[in-house]
């Protein structure tokens, strides 16, 4: 055998060999949006929490892309030794504040009293989401930490109660709605088991390039020049605050915007950013 092909043949065994890096993503179950004919009194049906998403695995926080957060001791002391599903939450309107609290890379311990874990699912438990919910409530009726709850989950009789139920949620400022089906097993991915049912879509889009504001955002952010994964090219000038616009999302970063359907070109009609990925 020549050198080279027995060096060949070492670097191959090597490669075959040495083991994939592992993903510390934990398995979550992802929402699918709303559609018509949806047997909608088969759902249980909770707010959308405008949060952060966070799996409990029984002794830490971790981020849905499986970093770890700086919650301190006492945040968590309490919590049930199980795996729990759910979001952190600081109430209606106060993403940006809590997004800057739970990204810290050391812990803020004043700011995260101001933080509670809400828990809408209990992924280790084998049975449907009746029983997991039940169980839910069995669980929590020991637990007295006040920086734990469990997230409220109703049904309603029909769509049309469904959609009375989706006005008063965002006429009180909330973002929408999510439905869980009853007879469904805990599974990662995105399934018709999950539904989130909001009044305008949305989408994410990359950062191309800053455009300057002018008038009373002379000196700030006009709009951001966004690319949808089609590659199709927009420009997001809405939806920002004043400090948004004094420190915008980085070029290369994903934003998150809301729309109401799109044009006959494809472009997204009303556009509004919502925030930046998180990417935590």
């Amino acid at each position: 055998m020549s050198p080279s092909l027995q060096m060949f043949r070492i670097l191959l065994f090597v490669l075959l060999a040495w083991p994939a890096a592992a993903d510390d993503r934990p398995p979550l179950a992802l929402a699918k949006g709303y559609v018509a004919d949806v047997p909608v009194p088969t759902y249980w049906i909770s707010e959308k929490l405008d949060g952060v998403r966070a799996w409990w695995d029984g002794a830490a926080l971790i981020s849905r892309r499986g970093k770890r957060f700086l919650a301190p001791s006492w945040f968590t002391a309490g919590f049930p030794r199980q795996p729990l599903d759910g979001e952190l939450w600081m109430g209606r309107g106060a993403f940006a504040e809590l997004s800057g609290i739970v990204r810290r890379t050391r812990s803020d311990g004043a700011a995260w009293s101001r933080v509670r874990f809400m828990v809408f699912d209990l992924p280790a438990h084998p049975g449907v989401f009746d029983e997991r919910l039940l169980r839910m409530g069995e669980m929590f009726e020991g637990v007295e930490s006040p920086y734990i709850g469990l997230v409220a989950q109703f049904r309603v009789a029909d769509e049309v109660e469904l959609m009375a139920e989706l006005s008063r949620v965002v006429a009180e400022g909330g973002e929408g709605l999510m439905l869980r089906r009853g007879l469904s097993r805990y599974r990662a991915g995105r399934t018709n088991d999950l539904l989130k049912l909001k009044l305008h879509q949305d989408a994410e889009a990359l950062v191309v390039a800053h455009l300057p504001g002018k008038g009373k955002y002379a000196g700030m952010l006009g709009a951001l020049l966004v690319e949808m994964s089609d590659g199709a090219r927009f420009r997001l000038g809405t939806g920002f605050s004043d400090a948004e616009r004094r420190n915008p999302p980085p070029l290369g970063a994903t934003v998150t915007y809301k729309h109401y359907g799109v044009t006959n070109n494809g472009i997204p009609r009303f556009a509004s950013y919502l925030r930046m990925r998180e990417e935590i």
